[in-house]
């Protein structure tokens, strides 16, 4: 098994990687059910990962093994007035709702790993430094229900389901994931 290897990225030094982590997501999310679908396209990622690393609190970790670029996670402080966030509603615990409000929230917005170098631990160790680092006291996702290994995986890493949400147009239905902080 290779040895994967971290870099820690804030938003400028996250240009460097821009590319790869585009070309990534296409080969990921490029297979079907998903291949054709514009919510899953290259340039539709291109734009949401150039907005995201607008926003305050915005890091990836990389990963590489055996001199490749195997995988990345990334995420930001979860803005509060995110529509998917605010269409939770009640399904937020007060907890949650005080924390988001104080910027405690971090959102994972993406981990993938190609699809060559799964069964690795890659996926855990990306999640696990990515998490780690951050200061807030709770971390939420959203997983395409049926997207396995990585549904189940979040389950297993102690996540809890928050609630669903359904995507716009042709998204698929996501279930939003909450995790404390260790």
């Amino acid at each position: 098994m290779a040895e994967l290897r971290i870099q820690y990225c804030d938003r400028s030094a996250a240009d460097a990687f821009f590319g790869q982590m585009v070309e990534m997501f296409a080969v990921v999310w490029g297979a079907p059910p998903y291949a054709g679908n514009p919510n899953f396209s290259a340039d539709t990622f291109a734009v949401r990962l150039r907005d995201a690393m607008k926003i305050d609190g915005f890091e990836v970790v990389t990963g590489h093994a055996d001199g490749r670029f195997v995988g990345y996670a990334y995420g930001l402080t979860m803005p509060t007035d995110w529509p998917w966030w605010t269409a939770l509603g009640d399904a937020r615990p007060p907890e949650v709702l005080e924390a988001a409000e104080a910027g405690q929230v971090y959102w994972l917005r993406e981990l993938m790993v190609l699809p060559d170098q799964t069964r690795q631990g890659f996926g855990r160790r990306l999640h696990d430094e990515a998490v780690a680092r951050r200061t807030e006291r709770w971390t939420a996702l959203h997983c395409i229900v049926g997207n396995e290994p990585a549904y189940s995986a979040y389950l297993r890493w102690g996540y809890r389901i928050l609630g669903r949400m359904h995507g716009v147009g042709d998204a698929p239905t996501y279930d939003v994931m909450l995790l404390p902080s260790a």
